[in-house]
């Protein structure tokens, strides 16, 4: 892609628009974004720009359109995609800025919010007025809502509730050529046209820069009981998934993680601890939640009967919320801790749920035939399991040339099975010599085709999600 290159000019024409100290050429905040959490890439942008008003962002992104500046929209950088580095170097468009929550609707369970908002300081001011945002992301407490609607995140509570395009309304956009819009209706019914909401959700910037979104709500649930069920063998684990399910039941969540997954949290996060007997493989963390104390007794009690017939281990039942805490933290800071403990690389594959277990042993097997660890945990309810493959022994070479050719053939296994190559993370950077697996030429062709006719100069985050 041929773009020009940033000039005085440009920077003082910034500066004109969001003034001098929120353009930044230099310092901490250009290191910040020039990465994310995807592995250890850093890609260092010319500027980074930090707006205030959608005015400011509509005369920016105008200006680089005309001036053809690649712009990189970032949120908090939590991504595990590669989505927010700006790999053409060129303007970061730094959204922090947009962090009001602008008016909560408690008659139309509706929330206006800045795409600035970390996810968790709306769910919790929502919950004070009785109302619920059920997406909820394992970086909950420092990714921003703007981010969640790009990547189209899930979390735990997805198997139960749905993901983040399941609660957008509307949504107030900017293009590529400056020109702000509404996508939508603030409705809970629409047939009005295409539906341009959607599209945006799940676009990963590459469409247009979000300001303003409106979100249902539902009203808030007031208990939930969590279980930690330890099993002996991580396949049954997985079958064990949809046996509840099949049972009647439906949880508001329900994770798989395996032995190492737990281990290295603990290690890492100081979160807690709980003994893990040397016999068993994994764990499913599984919660049930509603308003009436006694029907979730007798789901967790289902769940502790259905489960004896596996070969387990002894059922935890959280018996205070300081250990549901404990136990969530340490389910939440699995991703981190395995970066921590290795270079790796995370796959966010996804299959119909009854395929979990055959997945994992595909992951198994796949990492005895190319010479790779994985540590596998995930969304279990959803079929959405994250493979971390760690470097551990694997040489420099066959890192760089056997892995990525594992890696397909995971994907080609998950695809054949029904499933897909991204569930929650996004296709982003590193996912994209992968696309041709999840998608015929044709259906490559008109993605890139609504590309063309959104962003024309393909100036909003290029290279991502397509060759």
């Amino acid at each position: 892609m041929a773009f020009n290159q940033l000039t005085s000019v440009d920077l003082d024409f910034f500066k004109s628009i969001s003034g001098e100290s929120y353009v930044h050429t230099s310092g901490d905040v250009m290191e910040r974004c020039a990465s994310d959490h995807t592995e250890d890439f850093v890609f260092l942008p010319d500027v980074v720009i930090q707006p205030g008003t959608v005015e400011e962002v509509s005369a920016i992104m105008k200006y680089c359109n005309q001036r053809l500046l690649p712009v990189t929209p970032r949120g908090a950088g939590t991504g595990l995609s590669g989505g927010a580095l700006p790999i053409f170097k060129g303007v970061v468009l730094d959204m922090r800025r947009f962090n009001q929550i602008l008016n909560i609707d408690k008659r139309n369970f509706q929330v206006t919010t800045e795409p600035g908002v970390i996810t968790q300081v709306l769910q919790d001011t929502l919950k004070a007025e009785g109302l619920f945002y059920p997406p909820d992301p394992a970086s909950k407490g420092s990714c921003f809502i703007g981010g969640n609607i790009s990547e189209n995140s899930g979390g735990p509570k997805a198997v139960k509730y749905g993901v983040v395009k399941d609660y957008v309304l509307n949504l107030e956009i900017v293009l590529p050529n400056g020109e702000v819009i509404w996508t939508g209706a603030n409705v809970l019914k629409n047939s009005t046209g295409y539906n341009l909401t959607q599209l945006i959700v799940g676009s990963e910037g590459t469409l247009a820069v979000v300001t303003k979104i409106v979100l249902r709500l539902i009203p808030a649930v007031q208990n939930d009981i969590t279980l930690l069920v330890p099993f002996r063998d991580s396949f049954q684990a997985c079958e064990a998934v949809n046996a509840i399910f099949l049972a009647g039941i439906t949880p508001s969540s329900l994770e798989f993680m395996e032995r190492d997954a737990l281990e290295w949290s603990m290690k890492y996060s100081n979160a807690g601890t709980i003994a893990i007997p040397e016999d068993i493989k994994a764990h499913l963390l599984i919660e049930v939640d509603g308003n009436h104390m006694e029907e979730l007794y007798r789901d967790a009690e289902k769940i502790a009967e259905l489960v004896q017939k596996y070969d387990i281990g002894e059922v935890l039942l959280a018996d205070s919320s300081e250990q549901k805490a404990m136990l969530w933290a340490l389910r939440r800071k699995v991703g981190e801790a395995v970066k921590s403990h290795s270079v790796y690389k995370e796959e966010d594959t996804v299959v119909p749920r009854a395929e979990l277990p055959f997945l994992l042993k595909k992951v198994k097997e796949l990492g005895y035939k190319f010479g790779f660890k994985s540590v596998c945990y995930g969304h279990a309810g959803d079929g959405n399991l994250h493979v971390n493959i760690v470097k551990a022994d694997m040489s420099e070479q066959d890192w760089k040339e056997k892995l990525p050719v594992g890696i397909r053939e995971l994907f080609e296994y998950v695809v054949s099975i029904g499933g897909t190559i991204s569930g929650e993370h996004g296709i982003g950077l590193v996912q994209k010599p992968y696309i041709d697996i999840a998608f015929t030429a044709t259906a490559i062709q008109l993605q890139k085709q609504i590309k063309q006719v959104f962003d024309p100069n393909g100036i909003l985050n290029p290279g991502k999600i397509f060759l």
